[in-house]
């Protein structure tokens, strides 16, 4: 598993470097020159030292290798969340579907049209009002939320291979601080919320795992 990684890392280095070569950039050979045949400083890729550049990064190194271990099932990236949706709630609504997975309604009835052809759910009429429609797993559903559970774990350690538990839970710590710094950029609201629900810690419990240095980092960034 380590080798494959680190040929996927050097095919990357390949690229880029590639990439350098094609547009005069860090990685490439030579300056450029400008029509008067005077050297043309070369330029970083934008935002390359950049913590978002890194994020951003790992992000899709992330998502790819999640996406790959989903095709086991016969799902694809992004449908897993709504399988891991409903194996948490039993059943809902398309709209509270929607909600919780912070998508428009058309873009979830699709994909709950995608995952009932394949038998992974099942959608009946609420008794009483005809008009609601709720949507539940299948057996076969729960047997793939249990795989996308097991998938997920094994990803997860492979993201965090080498990393002790304190390291872990900082790194955890700083990724929702940085995502609350968006959410209220944005002025997307609730997020907070979440996060204290899922790790039941006060934020003086989050400053005492993070340390001094590292809150004080955090804050003046």
């Amino acid at each position: 598993m380590k080798g494959n990684r680190i040929m996927s890392a050097a095919n990357e280095a390949v690229a880029v470097a590639a990439h350098g070569e094609a547009s005069g950039q860090p990685g490439g050979r030579g300056a450029q020159k400008d029509k008067a045949g005077k050297t043309v400083k070369r330029l970083r890729p934008p935002a390359a030292k950049s913590v978002g550049w890194a994020l951003v990064q790992a992000a899709r190194l992330h998502r790819a290798r999640v996406g790959d271990r989903l095709a086991e099932l016969d799902l694809f990236a992004g449908q897993e969340q709504v399988v891991q949706a409903l194996a948490a709630a039993g059943s809902m609504t398309m709209g509270d579907l929607a909600a919780t997975l912070r998508v428009r309604p058309p873009t979830a009835s699709k994909t709950i049209s995608r995952l009932a052809a394949l038998g992974f759910v099942e959608r009946r009429a609420e008794a009483g009002d005809g008009r609601i429609v709720r949507v539940r797993l299948t057996e076969t559903g729960m047997a793939k939320a249990a795989g996308i559970e097991r998938i997920w774990d094994e990803v997860e350690a492979e993201l965090l291979e080498d990393f002790d538990n304190k390291e872990r839970r900082r790194l955890r710590k700083l990724l929702r601080r940085v995502a609350r710094n968006l959410a209220e950029a944005a002025g997307v609201s609730g997020h907070e919320e979440a996060d204290h629900e899922i790790d039941g810690e006060s934020d003086d419990e989050e400053e005492a795992l993070l340390g001094p240095t590292a809150s004080d980092a955090v804050a003046q960034s």
